[in-house]
């Protein structure tokens, strides 16, 4: 299924992880909210209670792409229960964004005019939803959750991780995209169906495997000329947890090493990348 954005020529050529459809119940409205999981236990449980009780289901559809959870959390009667649409599950290699590049090759070939892709652990808070779609409505391309701007709350953000965020990845990549962020390794964001089927962005490339997509997107956004905002949110982590699948030493260099490609142009399309 392709539509008038999307040529078929155009699609044939999108890097895509093999998945499968577990769940899918069709496409209600025009904005989905997609949900990265693995083994997120009783914090998804949580966090779909929460959306549910908000009627999140009410204004865009819920779909989860799975990792490959192994924790029984995701039940497929439960989280119907609690709205959930549909559930993808990944079974190429890769995380994160090998992750989002199935759900949103998904979510586009289904016709949705913009995606908001929010954590699975539970750290952000769901009630700001609303307002992200809001902003996609009203002609936004790609809003940033941030605890740092006014509205924003932080709560127990690991020190290191708050260095590092505050006075190395968004000043980079602030000075680099020429867009003012403040919080730019937050997963809880919208794009507009526009930004994610341009092809000077690519978004669908087997580059983009792990972390990549975060820091590239927030790079290459404004540098095309894409209308950029933070929203104020809620993130909080639990005392004595911190619920994150990047490693402390390995995984967080990997994360620096990726800022500096983003940064540096590195993950921008080149002719030949599909080949």
């Amino acid at each position: 299924m392709t539509s008038l954005d999307i040529s078929p020529a155009a699609r044939r050529m999108w890097q895509v992880p093999s998945y499968d459809i577990k769940m899918w119940q069709g496409r209600q409205h025009p904005w989905c909210v997609v949900i990265p999981v693995i083994n997120e236990g009783e914090r998804i449980k949580s966090l779909l209670a929460k959306m549910a009780a908000l009627k999140i289901s009410d204004i865009a559809d819920i779909i989860i792409v799975d990792g490959g959870t192994t924790d029984g959390s995701l039940e497929l009667s439960a989280l119907q229960q609690l709205g959930v649409r549909g559930l993808l599950l990944k079974t190429a290699a890769g995380k994160l964004s090998a992750q989002l590049r199935c759900a949103y090759a998904f979510a586009l070939d289904q016709g949705y005019e913009g995606i908001v892709t929010i954590d699975g652990n539970d750290k952000d808070d769901p009630d700001a939803i609303s307002q992200f779609i809001k902003a996609l409505k009203d002609g936004v391309d790609f809003v940033q959750a941030s605890r740092f701007v006014a509205g924003g709350v932080a709560e127990n953000t690991p020190k290191s991780r708050d260095f590092a965020i505050r006075f190395i990845h968004a000043p980079m990549l602030s000075l680099f995209s020429g867009f003012s962020w403040t919080d730019t390794t937050q997963g809880f964001r919208a794009y507009s169906r526009k930004l994610l089927v341009d092809p000077e962005v690519a978004l669908f490339r087997d580059v983009f495997m792990t972390y990549e997509l975060l820091a590239y997107l927030s790079y290459r956004a404004p540098k095309l000329g894409y209308r950029c905002v933070e929203l104020g949110t809620v993130r909080r982590y639990p005392q004595g947890e911190v619920p994150t699948k990047i490693s402390s030493v390995k995984g967080n260099l990997s994360v620096l090493a990726i800022l500096f490609k983003s940064c540096f142009g590195c993950y921008n399309v080149k002719e030949g990348d599909y080949k």
